[in-house]
């Protein structure tokens, strides 16, 4: 224990050697490129359109966007493609979360297809240290609009009623897939007016699968003001109910367009007020989760160095094994290098998340990858200053 209380201690996120040594020269210089790139905040909102349109009309710009910010932030197209990635991870001991991220579909073979694929990264990670934890969203084996019209409560018509069913059976072969491989699975978080459906199918499938080992997580997205109370309510929850409760606590990935959606709609917006609100938030999110850890699972999603430092110091303060199977730190792949593989260096659990699809249908993924850079308070400029500070220490 003493050992692992110094390495807390000895946490450096500027070591630029730990954070990019499985990074060749070449893929250094892109990356410190890609970054110079996305630092443009024009570039990054009128890009989207402008790349959406050259696909549509079928001009030859996919293998450029392959060979640049799909190669930075994804893992390939298909999880053979991923291998690479999940080798060149798994030799700094972060794990891979296979990420299948085709969005919005609306066809129910499409539904089916999704759910088969989820499963196929299941199988690939079964009895795989180096493929720790899958995931998947609701929204990928099942509507939008069924799920906002449940939100809604309202009525449904009885194709719908059948539509739903189909829905919740996916999502239980999914989990009681990952129960049988013994995979945990996390299931995603999406935007407030189809969570609420998301959250209990979450709950029923902890209740189901969560009873003798941690296999199925729910997200709570920490920039909601009553995502906290939420935790702790479904702590309760669980306790009653004899189940443990995986949470992945994010901070979130929909705020503008909640923001804007409450707006224009008139509701008081589910947003914190502030950025300082969120952090508290989910520092005591973080913190309550830990002084519980035996009844909570975490996966601390997050790219922000404070956070990970109060995790990392928490776990010493209350003597749990850095490795503890109840706690993880991830990030996106591509982005955070020196805080997943410094962390991974003092032994905590690690894993990047890896995208992967066909690169026309990953798109949306990407252009919320740019936009959350330039958005995050001195998030690119971060990544550049890490880049340029590795780049000089090789004289490159």
């Amino acid at each position: 224990m003493k050992n692992q209380m110094s390495q807390g201690t000895k946490l450096n996120f500027d070591n630029t050697e730990i954070a990019f040594r499985s990074k060749s020269k070449a893929e250094l210089n892109s990356a410190y490129w890609l970054f110079k790139i996305m630092s443009s905040n024009f570039l990054t909102q009128v890009g989207p359109p402008v790349t959406n349109l050259m696909l549509n009309v079928g001009l030859p710009i996919q293998g450029i966007i392959k060979k640049t910010i799909f190669k930075q932030f994804c893992g390939g197209e298909t999880i053979a493609e991923c291998e690479k990635t999940i080798a060149q991870l798994g030799t700094v001991k972060v794990g891979t979360i296979l990420d299948y991220s085709v969005e919005g579909e609306e066809e129910e073979h499409v539904f089916d297809y999704t759910c088969a694929e989820i499963i196929r990264t299941i199988d690939r990670a079964e009895g795989d240290p180096r493929v720790p934890i899958t995931v998947f969203k609701v929204t990928g084996i099942g509507r939008f609009g069924l799920l906002e019209k449940l939100d809604a409560k309202a009525e449904l018509t009885a194709d719908e009623t059948a539509e739903f069913e189909k829905v919740k059976k996916r999502c239980e072969r999914i989990c009681r897939t990952a129960y049988e491989k013994n995979v945990p699975i996390m299931i995603d978080a999406e935007e407030t007016w189809i969570q609420e459906t998301i959250d209990q199918l979450a709950i029923d499938m902890m209740m189901l699968f969560n009873k003798q080992k941690l296999i199925v997580y729910n997200t709570y997205q920490i920039y909601r003001h009553d995502k906290l109370a939420d935790l702790k309510a479904d702590h309760l929850i669980a306790k009653e109910a004899g189940f443990i409760l995986g949470a992945k606590i994010v901070r979130g990935a929909y705020m503008e367009k909640e923001r804007k959606r409450a707006a224009e709609m008139g509701y008081p917006s589910p947003i914190q007020p502030d950025k300082a609100a969120t952090d508290r938030d989910y520092d005591a999110a973080i913190t309550y989760s830990v002084e519980n850890v035996e009844q909570i699972g975490i996966v601390c999603g997050t790219h922000n160095e404070n956070s990970c430092r109060i995790l990392a110091d928490l776990l010493d303060k209350y003597q749990i094994p850095h490795n503890h199977p109840h706690v993880y730190f991830a990030q996106l792949l591509g982005m955070s290098d020196n805080l997943s593989f410094n962390l991974s260096d003092s032994n905590y659990n690690v894993a990047k998340y890896v995208p992967y699809g066909p690169v026309k249908a990953v798109m949306p993924y990407l252009f919320r990858r740019a936009q959350e850079n330039t958005s995050i308070a001195g998030q690119t400029s971060r990544e550049l200053d890490l880049i340029f500070r590795e780049k000089k220490r090789r004289n490159i």
